[in-house]
């Protein structure tokens, strides 16, 4: 039975009915709505209590079918267990913001850039930068709530808009996460399908080097026309540099955290092991150099740094990390997770992803659809994982079946999975985003969400992916070889 017969007619599994499609629609329909009204009717960006609605409607869902509370709630922990490496991370990252800003490697990288660049290159070189952070340590998170902190500082210091500063983060971050070998996703995807790692990357260099060329000479238009060198105040960045000496010691001796981590990260170290090494240089600097003591470290470490400059620019950048400070985004990640967990359980998702296969028959609708399903996974979902794994579980057999290699499709799910994952702002991804940025969305500042349509090359490479396939380019048949490998380890193939 294929995994189109298998989702689309209600048949039993397991001795559990399965959904039919407007039954399957319902706990989404629901969760959005319940969504929205938060969100557009309140005002108040927290969407962990609808996001909880959507585990009970979900949990309700499953027991009209035959699944017990238990069940569902196994498929909700099921979830939350494979997401705990993120769920470190973020708290790993916690520790280093609130320690690198103690020992002066944050205000040092602030420093240098209000000192080395200019206006004008700002964009264009941070999003540059943070692709080159973000291949060499595997993880978008972290350059995020590293260097990407540290560009938010410099464009506070020129005077450019957050959300344009964010979006050239995000764009720069999350196309490391995409393209290196060490990042989670990246691995991930290849293994969902049955591709292999290198294969798959070099697959997505044809959707990535053109979203991201198109995206630096936006920054860099940007940079040139809309940007006005003498509207940029040199009184204010001269007040943040002295701030920023008159409170830290500012020498390249503070960026040695960063650059042992960078160290870890290419010398091929678990991503966690070197992020909290990096904690700990940052720490030993903060003591010998900055003159802070063990406990203020400790409370650094859990709290995030506090300090009053007289500066607001200053203040309000660098009063912040500290595992306490990722709880919200933790909080939000967690209850994404579990109901992404119950809507897989319940195999509502399954169903829909179903119904779309059963309605396409072109590789390009394929394509798009399966794109479409990461997005959508990602959208109700929140989690990244989720939205790479299931789409990837279920159009493998579909890809094979009309005999494209199903590298096409660890692109597709890469690209609306990991790319759109920080353009969703209750997805795990965007919490961390709006979080490690500090854009203010909690406190109704919606202006800052601007950097979505900003993060250029987050869009643009799933856009290129689909009109490859329209195209019929880079869009490869699967090899001899890999047809072998398919009958060799007996994987479903669904004919249309």
């Amino acid at each position: 039975m294929s995994n189109v017969e298998h989702y689309s007619k209600g048949t039993v599994v397991e001795g559990v009915r399965q959904p039919l499609l407007g039954l399957a629609l319902v706990p989404i329909i629901l969760t959005l709505a319940v969504l929205g009204i938060q969100l557009f009717y309140f005002g108040d960006f927290t969407p962990h209590i609808p996001l909880a609605i959507g585990i009970a409607i979900t949990a309700i869902v499953g027991l009209s079918i035959g699944h017990k509370w238990s069940r569902t709630e196994e498929g909700i922990f099921r979830v939350i267990n494979v997401s705990l490496p993120s769920v470190s991370i973020l708290i790993t990252v916690g520790i280093i913001i609130g320690v690198w800003i103690a020992s002066g490697t944050v205000p040092t990288l602030i420093y240098y850039g209000l000192i080395i660049l200019s206006p004008e290159i700002f964009l264009a070189a941070g999003m540059l930068l943070c692709s080159i952070v973000s291949v060499s340590l595997g993880t978008s998170w972290g350059t995020v709530g590293t260097v990407g902190l540290a560009l938010m500082g410099i464009g506070a210091g020129f005077d450019i808009p957050v959300y344009w500063t964010a979006g050239a983060v995000v764009s720069g971050a999350f196309f490391g996460d995409k393209i290196s070998p060490l990042s989670d996703t990246t691995n991930l995807a290849p293994a969902v399908t049955g591709t292999k790692l290198f294969d798959h990357i070099r697959n997505m260099l044809p959707t990535t080097i053109p979203a991201m060329l198109i995206a630096l000479i936006i920054y860099t238009v940007v940079g040139f026309t809309l940007i006005e060198t003498d509207q940029v105040s040199f009184e204010r960045i001269e007040s943040i540099t002295s701030a920023l000496q008159e409170n830290f010691v500012i020498s390249p001796l503070m960026l040695l955290p960063a650059a042992l981590v960078i160290l870890l990260a290419v010398t091929k170290q678990p991503p966690i092991p070197s992020l909290f090494a990096g904690a700990v240089a940052g720490g030993i600097l903060a003591m010998v150099v900055q003159g802070a003591g063990i406990h203020d470290v400790f409370s650094f470490a859990n709290g995030g740094y506090k300090i009053d400059t007289g500066v607001s620019e200053i203040d309000s950048l660098l009063n912040r990390g500290g595992i306490q400070s990722m709880m919200w985004t933790i909080s939000l990640v967690l209850l994404a997770l579990g109901f992404g967990g119950a809507l897989e359980r319940t195999r509502c998702l399954q169903t829909i992803i179903a119904a779309i296969i059963s309605r396409v028959k072109s590789f390009a609708g394929i394509q798009a659809s399966a794109t479409a399903a990461s997005v959508a996974t990602n959208l109700v979902a929140g989690d990244p994982y989720l939205s790479i794994a299931l789409p990837g579980r279920m159009f493998a057999p579909v890809y094979r079946g009309m005999g494209y290699s199903t590298l096409n499709l660890s692109r597709a799910i890469e690209e609306g999975g990991t790319l759109v994952s920080p353009l969703i702002p209750w997805n795990a991804g965007g919490a961390f985003v709006v979080s490690a940025l500090a854009l203010g969305v909690g406190d109704g500042n919606f202006e800052n969400l601007l950097y979505i349509p900003l993060a250029f090359a987050c869009w643009l490479s799933p856009v290129f992916g689909i009109l490859y396939a329209v195209t019929g380019i880079f869009s490869p048949k699967a090899s001899d070889m890999e047809k072998a490998e398919w009958v060799e380890n007996n994987e479903e193939i669904t004919k249309l």
